[in-house]
């Protein structure tokens, strides 16, 4: 049960209706992140436009699927890990490489130092070293790659931790659970 009052559909007005007409347009509904989130228009503005900045980055919709999913299982967000497995499946990537970004790791030498990298950063909550960016570096990562990936790891620890405080009740199929 939602921690928050959810602001629905009938009960929006200004910035948060015209944001939920955006949202129901694009995704064909507006999730129970959402509509928590409808409880103050600078916030559900503020992700809105962080999403959209994320959507604009030179990152492929499949690399920032796989670096939601290594930092929603890093932080153990359901509503997140259901959210983005539905979307990398959207996305077209495959079932056992979305559990596999989940535990950080892929296939692709690059990627896996991408997905190590996230996971090491929401774990000493970033604080990281030296090392651990020349490893990134090593890898083929650029700095403008390394300052999207900043990005996009900063708008999912925002999710992940709105979602635990606010607790919405997961509206997309449920996440497998993994070891």
């Amino acid at each position: 049960m939602s921690r928050v009052n959810q602001v629905t559909p009938e009960k929006a007005s200004g910035k948060v209706k015209d944001f939920y007409e955006a949202i129901q347009k694009k995704m064909g509904r507006i999730p129970n992140i959402f509509l928590n989130m409808g409880n103050s228009p600078a916030v559900l503005e503020g992700y809105l436009s962080l999403s959209d900045a994320v959507g604009h980055t030179s990152l492929s919709p499949q690399l920032r699927e796989q670096i939601a999913l290594a930092v929603g299982q890093a932080n153990h967000c359901n509503y997140c890990l259901s959210a983005h497995t539905t979307i990398a499946k959207g996305a077209g990537i495959a079932d056992n490489d979305i559990i596999k970004a989940r535990q950080g790791q892929s296939h692709d030498p690059k990627i896996q130092s991408i997905l190590k990298f996230v996971k090491h950063v929401v774990e000493t909550r970033g604080n990281i070293n030296n090392h651990d960016v020349s490893n990134l570096k090593a890898a083929g990562v650029t700095d403008h790659e390394l300052v999207e990936i900043i990005l996009v790891i900063a708008i999912n620890m925002f999710t992940n931790y709105f979602n635990h405080i606010t607790d919405p009740k997961v509206d997309f199929p449920e996440a497998p659970a993994i070891k």
